[in-house]
């Protein structure tokens, strides 16, 4: 089951609309499924919502840190209430796959993102992950700029179809029902 769903991305108004913050735009949509509240919790650096699911509680978590140091507000919360990596869900960017293209996995390589690399620094690799598709710029020299703007038109009709995507098997992820969820988000 999981405690914990963490997405990242950066804070501020300048980052909000930034394809780097996918996996913001999915927990603020959970959030409001859910009928959470995000408050920025300073003693975990970020904004946090507790919510009861099948009577469990649930985490939801957005790192205000910046990109690069999110494992630092994975870690304080994930260390306080003893939540396993096994347990946390990770929702992100992913620059290897078209907007269009969502997958879930668990653990595996960080494909050069800043803060799955800070995430495995602290809790190790064990962890699952949603990886929202934002297209690549075709020039590694490109993909900071790329990552920190915001996405055309039809790019972000097609993340924001993903999100839906995750949000309709949200009920399955929490549970654990990992190969449930699976077939509906490896499905175009």
């Amino acid at each position: 089951m999981i405690k914990l769903i963490v997405g990242l991305g950066n804070p501020g108004r300048d980052y909000s609309a930034t394809r780097h913050n996918a996996g913001f735009w999915l927990v603020d949509l959970l959030a409001r499924k859910l009928g959470a509240n995000l408050i920025l919790e300073g003693k975990y650096f970020a904004e946090v919502a507790k919510v009861k699911v099948a009577g469990n509680d649930l985490w939801l978590l957005k790192p205000q840190t910046y990109m690069n140091l999110s494992g630092k507000a994975v870690q304080t919360l994930a260390n306080f209430y003893k939540i396993q990596p096994e347990e946390i869900l990770v929702v992100h960017d992913e620059l290897d796959f078209t907007p269009g293209t969502t997958k879930l996995k668990q653990g595996g390589g960080n494909g050069g993102h800043n803060g799955l690399k800070d995430i495995d620094r602290v809790i190790g690799k064990n962890y699952w992950r949603v990886r929202i598709g934002i297209g690549h710029p075709g020039d590694a020299s490109k993909v900071a700029g790329y990552v920190l703007s915001k996405p055309s038109l039809d790019d972000l009709i097609e993340i924001e179809r993903n999100l839906d995507k995750v949000l309709s098997v949200s009920e399955e992820l929490i549970a654990g029902n990992f190969a449930s969820a699976q077939k509906i988000l490896h499905t175009k």
